[in-house]
């Protein structure tokens, strides 16, 4: 191989941070390497990543393997002593080119490999610009980085480190030169993007950023926040949502569960009550907004009766997607030492919910069908509506907002008309 390839795990963020990571690696004049971007969310995401390192020099015994990301900042030693990888970067390292300067030699020792430091005494995050996001139609752009606070259950404060927003003024230059570049939906993306700007001068809120970036930058067509913690939600962002078209009326919920004592278990800052008002002050503001929430089956100490406020709580929202992790023990956090379920019953609470989220889902489509809406064509023959549900648009243009009228679903994928149809 020729060049820097990137194989990205896990969320928004890490894809726009592979954007920068490829262009910091080719402006130090790297060559032939594979970046791994991984993930550290669950210890699935931690497997696949080091089956990928695997596979990458199975296919390319030559290159540079070097990983980075969550994992890589929480797990250093366990892809350091891995035969096939020659660096580790931090998930600070990972964003300068001086880091792809000075990595190793090949045959270096394990503790040699490493170039990872203490992500806790990261105090700021830098404004990073990106031309585009390869192989994505919609254009993220990272506005926070980091997280305050300590879910019992989560592991990505140690791999992010505390949270430190971008200055609203780089976010706003950011997003115009995205549009300038063609893209015509803008995702706003973060760890715990809610909390962007507690650390800036006159604290700013994410709400408030968001309707900065609309009114500075008239071009954007749509815009999207990635995950909420509604708990954190803003009077400026109530105000987009109940006033502004080109904000895309759907909000993925980081909700976790629909129990108190879960929530309480979990040290999430939101009861069952808080979800369910949230959801339904939005739907009165915007009746056809939609939810996806991520959701976790079979925590420590979860009763039967527990999970089904869980499904409740789901079913009360009427959540359109449900995202659901089988719990998953990471180390070093507080729920990894609580009294933990047979991972069997984990894993079938975890299809029940999935199930659930299916019904609902259908229930959602359903709904959908007979109306009309603007989708933006993928690249893979899907498109998005601007509540986020996915159509069938198969020999569409790719990049293209069309105007579709909804004719059915095949429980998954909302169906349209090929007529009439009208691009953008």
């Amino acid at each position: 191989m020729s060049g820097v390839e990137v194989i990205t795990f896990g969320c928004r963020l890490n894809t726009y941070e592979s954007e920068v990571m490829r262009a910091e690696a080719e402006k130090a004049g790297l060559n032939n390497a594979v970046l791994v971007n991984t993930c550290a969310v669950t210890a699935e995401a931690v497997r696949q990543a080091r089956q990928a390192i695997r596979r990458a020099r199975r296919e390319n015994p030559h290159a540079r393997i070097i990983v980075t990301g969550c994992a890589a900042q929480t797990e250093k030693e366990t892809f350091a002593e891995m035969a096939e990888v020659d660096a580790v970067l931090g998930n600070e390292e990972k964003l300068t080119s001086a880091s792809y300067r000075s990595l190793p030699d090949f045959g270096v020792s394990a503790e040699e490999k490493l170039r990872v430091n203490d992500i806790m005494s990261v105090r700021a995050t830098a404004p990073q610009m990106v031309k585009h996001i390869d192989g994505h139609v919609r254009a993220f752009i990272q506005v926070q980085n980091g997280c305050d606070h300590r879910c019992t259950f989560c592991i990505i404060p140690y791999g992010r480190g505390n949270s430190r927003s971008v200055p609203m003024g780089a976010v706003v230059d950011q997003a115009r030169r995205l549009v300038e570049g063609g893209y015509r939906e803008i995702v706003l993306t973060g760890v715990d993007a809610t909390s962007y700007g507690a650390d800036l001068p006159g604290t700013p809120t994410l709400g408030l950023l968001a309707k900065t970036l609309l009114k500075q930058v008239p071009e954007i067509l749509r815009l999207r926040l990635s995950s909420i913690d509604s708990i954190e939600a803003d009077v400026h962002l109530l105000d987009l949502i109940a006033e502004e078209p080109r904000f895309m009326p759907h909000l993925h919920l980081s909700l976790q569960h629909g129990d108190d004592l879960m929530l309480k278990r979990m040290k999430r800052r939101h009861s069952s009550a808080d979800a369910r008002a949230f959801c339904a002050e939005v739907l009165r503001l915007r009746p056809e907004i939609s939810f996806s929430a991520d959701m976790i089956a079979g925590f420590p100490t979860e009763t039967e009766a527990m999970f089904q406020n869980a499904v409740r709580l789901a079913e009360d929202c009427g959540l359109a997607h449900l995202h659901v992790f089988p719990y998953s023990p990471r180390p070093g956090t507080p729920a990894a030492r609580m009294p933990q379920l047979d991972r069997v019953l984990v894993k079938e609470r975890a299809a029940r919910l999935r199930a659930k989220g299916a019904e609902l889902h259908r229930v959602h489509l359903e709904r959908m069908v007979g109306s009309r809406q603007m989708v933006l064509v993928e690249m893979n023959g899907l498109a998005h509506t601007e509540n986020f549900t996915l159509v069938d648009a198969a020999g569409l243009e790719p990049r293209s907002l069309v105007a579709a009228e909804i004719t059915g679903h095949n429980g998954k994928h909302l169906t349209i008309k090929r007529k009439q149809m009208a691009a953008a």
